[in-house]
């Protein structure tokens, strides 16, 4: 769709028109560029950020997340074999919950299946496919967007109306700062997360000699599925300790216990342009991907063949399948009570 229209320009924020759906529902991008030239774009299909760029030192610019130039290929690549969810907003459940399938106040509640025998990022059409409504745009500094998701009862059946909020801000310190809330009329499950792969030296490298470093001293252990087994792993001696400096791996779809209150979660350094980039967040765990068997078959943003090692995620979440483990921070959200997760990508040019 070529659809191409400027609906909506102010001081530091564009909406832009990109689309019509089948059904008729609309799809704007939103443009956020705080004083210092660090500039957002977000979509209202997923909630999905588009672009990011960070200015550094030397004056220029550099795109740190994967994505798409148009709103097909983001429907696209939901019909992959193992779709990207490049950049979107994940939800109801963030990651999988074994068999679909877990009890809430004594009855159980069946999923839908979308991994395998699991359910994963929320199902067949999770939050990343819906078209969210965008709230409020605030201008001036530290701009900001806020979208809304109503997710009605038994909706991929997760039990209970849920009306969740993002919004995204672009602060003058350089930081990306996501915040979710949401509500349900009755006692659910809720995870959401945030899922774009960065890359420091720009979306069309790769990221094998950007250092990575996760503040955590152990990680969830799982099964060949990647369904949790229950127990956690010391990271003391193991190759996936990444509490000093180390080369991305090539490899990786792990959850990061985090215990440090107040502490950064994880962060990435890029050598080559000296930018890093710093996560903080309330959650009590990130789950570190790098990879995908969609990669090498896709082209991304300015025709960018993206391959396994285009770019790392940092999903700061609960665990996957907390619902079947008592000892698991809990994921209920009670009926009246409101979820609320904040995480901060700080970006920091030297």
């Amino acid at each position: 769709m070529k659809i191409k229209q400027i609906s909506h320009l102010k001081d530091n924020s564009i909406m832009e028109l990109i689309g019509i759906l089948a059904d008729g529902e609309i799809v704007d991008s939103c443009e956020l560029t705080n004083e210092n030239g660090m500039q957002l774009k977000i979509i209202n299909y997923g909630a999905t950020a588009t672009s990011l760029k960070i200015p550094l030192k030397n004056g220029k610019t550099v795109d740190v997340v994967l994505g798409f130039d148009t709103l097909e290929a983001y429907l696209n690549s939901f019909d992959l074999e193992s779709a990207p969810y490049f950049g979107a907003t994940v939800g109801r459940y963030a990651g999988r919950i074994n068999k679909g399938v877990f009890s809430l106040n004594g009855k159980l509640i069946h999923l839908n299946k979308n991994n395998n025998a699991n359910a994963l990022h929320g199902g067949n059409i999770g939050f990343s496919q819906k078209i969210w409504e965008i709230k409020n745009v605030k201008e001036g500094k530290n701009p900001s967007i806020t979208l809304a998701y109503f997710s009605p009862d038994g909706e991929e059946n997760y039990p209970g109306d849920l009306s969740a909020e993002i919004t995204y801000m672009v602060s003058e310190e350089n930081e990306l700062i996501i915040e979710y809330k949401a509500i349900s009329t009755e006692d659910t499950v809720v995870n959401l997360t945030h899922h774009s792969y960065f890359n420091l030296d720009g979306h069309d490298s790769d990221i094998l000699d950007q250092e990575l470093i996760v503040n955590s001293q152990k990680m969830v252990e799982t099964t060949s599925e990647n369904i949790p087994t229950g127990r956690f792993l010391e990271l003391d001696n193991n190759p996936f300790d990444f509490n000093e400096p180390k080369k991305c791996p090539s490899k990786i779809d792990n959850t990061f216990v985090l215990e440090n209150e107040n502490e950064f979660a994880a962060s990435l350094f890029n050598k080559n342009n000296n930018l890093k980039m710093t996560v903080y967040t309330n959650q009590p765990g990130v789950h570190i991907y790098v990879g995908g068997n969609c990669f090498n078959t896709i082209k991304g943003k300015e025709n960018v063949d993206y391959h396994t090692l285009s770019g790392i995620c940092f999903e700061t979440q609960n665990f996957p399948d907390a619902p079947n483990h008592e000892h698991f921070p809990s994921s209920v959200l009670k009926k009246g009570e409101v979820y609320h997760h904040k995480t901060i990508y700080k970006f920091q040019s030297f």
